[in-house]
This record gives structure tokens, sequence and C-alpha cells, in this order.
């Protein structure tokens, strides 16, 4: 079974195709098949763990496949900024070894106005040099495929920033993991209770039957009340949906970085925390209330197959209702259509996008048991902290095993 179809059956067989009881003994178990959990899988697996991950559905549905497809290396802050960077690496490395697509495309940040740019030369000048370039009207449009400058006063581009395919990287990193010696990635299985094991190892009970583990990483999202109410209670984690929409291009249009405006520069806190944000955000409210009422941040990405990501809003609660509003989708369509200078897209998917949420911190990472800990990003950061946080944990716990492929 190759990694280009893990996704599309349920994975609880042997390497040889054979039907099989669960593995009952594993050194690292993982609880989620989302990026998070992948990521600490694959990294637990290079250093030379044996790893099994467990996903209580047939295929990746998540926010991992909902997304931009946007690691936002350059525009995090302090240690969410320092856990991008480690990631990195990994993302371009893994892509490399499992298929699947991934580019360093970096980021364009299209301003409109003098404050939006005055904004991005601080951000500049805070930054080492070459990391975060000022371009001129002429070499934004460029970038966007425009044939004017109408509404460009200039912007950014971010050189760090990566660029993966939202709906297929999962699926072949797990297809890949799954291959490789040592690991198994077990779908329809559902993570029932956790407890401790025998020789102060962890238990975990599931739909197919229980695992012992030397340590445990519960990785569920936005679902972590499901199973802890209480630690989600206390971490006052909330469901953050949003609104997303897939279009065709304009003729002959491709575009390679990640598009981001001003509400980008309102949401992440490399750009909030210079002197002229505040400045900002007193604009954008002035000039687009609408925006800033639906929780704006109007960005785009482009797929390998030449389709746009639109989006997107956010709104926040413990449980969201899956309806779609459709003037929110009306807003964020016109403004990336101004952007772009066209007059309209052809839409062909629209989808609510859901992730945790907290105001606690943008990261949960408890202890909850001996050899169990419970992984969460809070935050709308979780493809571009990933791979980071798990090498962070990983050095964090280390296992009696060989882990210089942590450091290497």
């Amino acid at each position: 079974m190759g990694p280009a179809n893990i996704n599309a059956v349920n994975i609880f067989e042997t390497k040889s195709g054979a039907t099989a009881e669960p593995v009952a003994s594993t050194d690292v178990l993982v609880v989620g098949a989302g990026i998070i959990g992948l990521a600490h899988a694959a990294l637990a697996q290079q250093a030379g763990l044996s790893v099994t991950v467990i996903e209580r559905d047939h295929r990746a549905v998540g926010a991992s496949v909902r997304n931009f497809g946007h690691a936002c290396i350059t525009a995090q802050h302090g240690d969410l900024y320092d856990l991008a960077q480690a990631g990195r690496r990994h993302w371009l490395d893994f892509s490399a070894k499992a298929g699947f697509w991934a580019i360093e495309a970096g980021a364009l940040v299209v301003a409109a106005t003098e404050t939006e740019l005055q904004l991005l030369r601080e951000f500049s000048e805070s930054r080492p040099e070459g990391q975060v370039s000022v371009l001129g009207g002429e070499e934004v449009r460029a970038r966007l495929g425009r044939e004017n400058t109408d509404g460009i006063r200039g912007g950014a581009f971010l050189a760090d920033d990566l660029r993966v395919d939202p709906r297929s990287t999962v699926g072949t990193l797990a297809g890949w993991l799954h291959e490789q010696e040592g690991a198994a990635v077990h779908f329809n299985t559902a993570a029932l209770g956790f407890g401790q094991g025998s020789e102060r190892r962890a238990r975990v009970n599931t739909s197919r039957g229980d695992f012992e583990a030397d340590q445990v990483y519960i990785c569920v999202g936005h679902d972590v009340d499901y199973l802890f109410p209480q630690i989600a209670a206390e971490h006052r984690i909330e469901r953050c949906a949003l609104q997303m929409t897939a279009a065709g291009a304009p003729e002959s249009t491709t575009i390679v970085p990640a598009v981001l405006t001003a509400t980008s520069m309102l949401r992440y806190d490399a750009f909030t925390h210079m002197p002229s944000a505040s400045a900002l955000r007193i604009e954008v409210a002035e000039a687009h209330p609408d925006l800033l009422g639906i929780g704006a941040n109007v960005m785009f990405t482009q797929r390998p197959d030449g389709t746009l990501l639109l989006g997107d809003s956010h709104s926040y609660d413990l449980t969201q209702d899956p309806f779609l509003d459709e003037s929110t989708s009306g807003i964020l369509l016109r403004a990336a259509a101004k952007v772009l200078d066209v007059e309209s897209f052809a839409t062909t998917e629209r989808w609510q996008g859901i992730y945790a949420s907290s105001d606690v911190s943008p990261v949960l990472v408890r202890d909850i048991g001996e050899a169990i800990t419970l992984v969460s990003v809070t935050s709308g950061i979780g493809m571009t902290i990933s791979f980071g946080l798990a090498e962070a944990n990983l050095t964090a716990r280390p296992l009696p095993r060989p882990t210089a492929a942590l450091t290497r």
C-alpha cells in the first residue's frame, strides 16, 4: 500500500496486507493523525523509536486539510518564532523523504496605504538583513501578475515562509510513516481511555484493543474537551470557526508566495508589536469595518493545480454551528478580488475550518499522567509550529533510545 492512498482505507493490517491484531507495545504512541500528531510521530521514528499512530477517522478531514498550507514562519514572535524556525528544516526534510509538495515560497504582504507600508518598514528593520524585504508598488504588482498598481502602495517579501498543499500533505506523510520500519498508522481507531500500564508505561484503551507505550502524545486539536473537559475549561479552549473558499485563478496567473494583507498584519504577533500597529488598526476600522466585524484575515495561496485558496474569517464559541454565512464569504471574496484586481472569482468549493483557540496561551502542553502528554496548538498556527513543537516535546521527554536525529 503506497503513500498516495493511505487515507482512503482503514489501515489496520500488517504491511504484507494480512489482517492482524494491533501491536500491543510501542515506544511512542500518538493519538491523532493531524499535522501535530504526525510531526511527533515522524520525528520519533527518525530518532530510532518505534511509533504507533491511532486516528478515529478513516482519513484526514480536520484542520490539517482545511487551511492555506502556509507555514507563516516570519510573522511569529517570541517563543513561537523560535518553534517555527526550528521546525522549518524538518518540513523540508520530510518533504524530500515522504514526497509531499513543499516549496520555499516566502510570503508577499501587500500594502495599500502608507500606514501599512510604514509598519512593514518597521518590521523589516526589526529582523535580520534579508529576511524581510520592503518592495515598491511595481515589484508587488509583478509578483501578483497584475497589469497595474492601482491600490498598491508597496509591500514586503517574507523570505523564510514555506508552503505545502494542505489537501495532500498529511495523507502522504501518514502513508510514508506507515511504510517505515518500526512505525504503524491505524485509522478508524478511537482512543477510549488512558491509564498506567506495566513497568511504568502508559496504557491506552482503544476501539481496537489496548496499547502500551513508554510515552503517549495526545494530539486531538480542538477536541480536547471530548477527552479532558476540565483541562479544556482551565485553558479556556474554544473552537475558532473560519470560512474559506476555493476558486479558479485568473487566466495565466501563477502566484508563488502566500499573499497577506493589512488584516493579516492585525492578526500575527510579529506585526502587532510594531510601533505603527495601533495606527493601522484605527485605519482599518475606519475604512473597512466589515472586515474587522468578521475577524477577517484576507489572504490567499495557490495550490499546485492552480486553484486559489481564499479566506478567511474568525468566530469563537465552545461549539460551532456548521452553517456558512454567505455575506461573510462575499466580504472576503470582494476584498481578495481587489488585491488581484479582478471582478470576481469562479468559486468551486466553500468550507468551514475549525481549530482550537485560547486566550490563556497559544499552545497547551500538559503531562496528565506518567508518560502521557496532552498537546494542542490553541491558535491558528498548527502547520507553522508543528515540527518545532514536536522537537521540543521529544527533547524534553527523552526515552532510553537514540535521539541524535533530533539535533542533526
